[in-house]
């Protein structure tokens, strides 16, 4: 009784010392089923600021840190043995999700335009799933959806806000509780706590409700410009 006694004292140390991002990582392969993988990191010199920053060789990099390098995007699994293997390695590594498939989606927007495209699809009534929040872009995560889909939903649009971003099949999302260049990565609304995995709009409500909220601004332009 007390070995069974001081193992799960132990265990409950070990989870409380270990590095967010092995738990976040964990939650979304192993509750959620949502493929994920290391992302490149940033340098000590790249924390906290907007400089480059970033572990990849690419002194241009476009998303310092939140981004997929080595290994590359097709090796995101939900293999809990692969993802503590990863993170026990790198530990304070970004948590990156491969998108599409049977994983999330998503639809993002520049960080000023999606915190007014949410004040005014909250006044529109619009329920929505998980948001991410990066220092530069805002991400609402929506259902799986195919190229085709997407291709078919744009082709019906007369418009669509071109501040818009699609991270579909072969894309990827930075999660929370990642670091990315000038900041932290952060949920604005979290998913729900428990282990079913988060419940998600479809793409062509939430595109739909961008639109109609970027078109309703009272001088005729648009809420989600940058």
């Amino acid at each position: 009784m007390r070995e069974i006694l001081g193992r799960r004292r132990r265990l409950r140390f070990w989870r409380k010392g270990r590095p967010a991002q092995l738990d976040a990582a964990l939650t979304c392969a192993t509750a959620w089923r949502w493929p994920v993988l290391p992302g490149a990191g940033l340098t000590s010199a790249g924390r906290g600021t907007r400089g480059h920053g970033c572990a990849c060789p690419d002194p241009e990099c476009a998303v310092p840190g939140a981004h997929p390098f080595e290994p590359g995007l097709l090796a995101a699994t939900t293999d809990e043995r692969m993802v503590r293997w990863w993170w026990k390695n790198r530990p304070t590594a970004p948590v990156v999700m491969a998108t599409g498939g049977s994983a999330p989606c998503a639809v993002s927007l520049p960080a000023v335009a999606g915190a007014r495209a949410l004040a005014e699809l909250d006044r529109l009534g619009m329920r929505l799933g998980p948001v991410v929040a990066t220092p530069t872009r805002w991400a609402l995560l929506v259902a799986p959806y195919s190229l085709e889909q997407l291709g078919e939903l744009l082709y019906a649009k007369d418009w669509v806000p071109s501040s818009l971003r699609f991270h579909g099949d072969g894309g990827y999302l930075v999660l929370p509780p990642s670091e990315a260049a000038g900041g932290q990565v952060r949920w604005e609304r979290a998913p729900l706590p428990g282990s079913a995995a988060p419940w998600l709009p479809d793409v062509e409500a939430v595109v739909d409700a961008l639109v109609k909220a970027s078109t309703s601004a009272p001088d005729g332009g648009s809420r989600l410009a940058y």
